[in-house]
Order: structure tokens, then C-alpha cells, then sequence
């Protein structure tokens, strides 16, 4: 018995790997959201999650550091902001 497949309809998701409730310590908006330079969600905006353990989106957390007054500090705890690298 042969069997032929004439049509197949693939489905695709994705989500970040953080709680659902979770927000983006700048623009407080989710992060399956979009964040206030995005028009569309995932759409080149990384999520960036620093050694402190707050997660921001990337445009966010950039407009913030390049601010002459952020002093590259993380703008929840005030530490040193480093990015998380992989699995650390």
C-alpha cells in the first residue's frame, strides 16, 4: 500500500525561555511583545540577559547603555551590565 501526501500545513512557534509574566526592565512591555523600536515581534530584537540575571530587550538595553548617565550599569541593580554568554 503506498501512501501519497498531497498537502501538509506546517505550524511554527517560538517564545523566549523566561516566565510568561516577565517584562523588559525599560519599556515594561513582555517579552513575546514588541519593544518601542520594533514593528513586529522577533523582528531583530534579541533578548539580552546580563550576568546579574535581568533580561532586557536588545534596542532597550542599548538606547540605556549609550546614555552618557547609564555608567554601563544594569538599569534594575545598578551593576556592571555584562551579557550572559550561552550556558553560564
Amino acid at each position: 500500500m503506498k501512501v501519497v501526501l498531497k498537502e501538509w500545513n506546517a505550524i511554527a512557534t517560538w517564545h523566549w525561555d523566561i516566565p510568561e509574566d516577565e517584562v523588559c526592565g525599560i519599556c515594561r512591555v513582555q517579552f513575546d511583545g514588541t519593544c518601542p523600536t520594533c514593528k513586529f515581534p522577533g523582528d531583530e530584537c534579541a533578548l539580552l540577559v546580563g550576568t546579574c540575571g535581568h533580561s532586557f530587550h536588545m534596542h532597550c538595553l542599548l538606547t540605556w547603555i549609550n546614555q552618557e548617565s547609564s555608567k554601563g550599569l544594569c538599569p534594575m541593580c545598578r551593576q556592571k551590565f555584562e551579557w550572559k554568554q550561552g550556558n553560564e
